[in-house]
């Protein structure tokens, strides 16, 4: 007995670091992925609807909207606000505004969920700007509501362009 416990333990020993680590994480489903991104998508519905109710509707309202952009001057701007504050600036956005997604990476990890997507951003259909949109997404009984949005803004170095 006093040498079956030796060498169990030896040969715990011997496994690799990487074998003795905890299992992964529960990274979601393909239907967790869906469902976020249907959020993100209903998200700028409202925003091409100029629709301060629907964006509301799918944040948190503790949460954030925050851009970064570089003037035609080179001056660095940061800009930050609430959802409330962020939807009740949409009556004047001019034109029509259409955010699209590209390629977006999506990552669940139970309620919590990470979207790390480029995308390009048209008025009435003309280009506008570009950048990279990285979105918070938290479950709320059992629904995926937008907790954070984090995005750059260029007109340069655009996916397609």
């Amino acid at each position: 007995m006093k040498h079956a416990r030796l060498l169990a333990i030896a040969l715990l020993f011997a496994v690799p670091a990487t074998a003795q680590q905890a299992p992964a994480a529960d990274h979601g489903s393909k239907e967790d992925a869906v469902a976020v991104l249907a959020t993100i998508d209903t998200m700028f519905k409202a925003l091409a609807a100029k629709d301060p109710a629907g964006i509301i509707a799918v944040t948190v309202p503790e949460g954030r909207a925050t851009g970064t952009s570089v003037t035609d001057t080179g001056e660095h701007r940061l800009t930050s606000s609430d959802w409330a504050g962020f939807a009740a600036r949409l009556a004047k956005v001019p034109g029509k505004p259409v955010e699209r997604n590209i390629d977006p990476h999506v990552h669940v990890d139970g309620d919590i969920a990470m979207v790390w997507t480029p995308y390009e951003f048209t008025l009435d259909g003309a280009f506008s700007h570009c950048g990279i949109n990285h979105f918070d997404l938290i479950r709320v009984q059992g629904v995926w509501k937008v907790q954070n949005v984090t995005w750059t803004q260029r007109r340069t170095g655009c996916p397609g362009r």
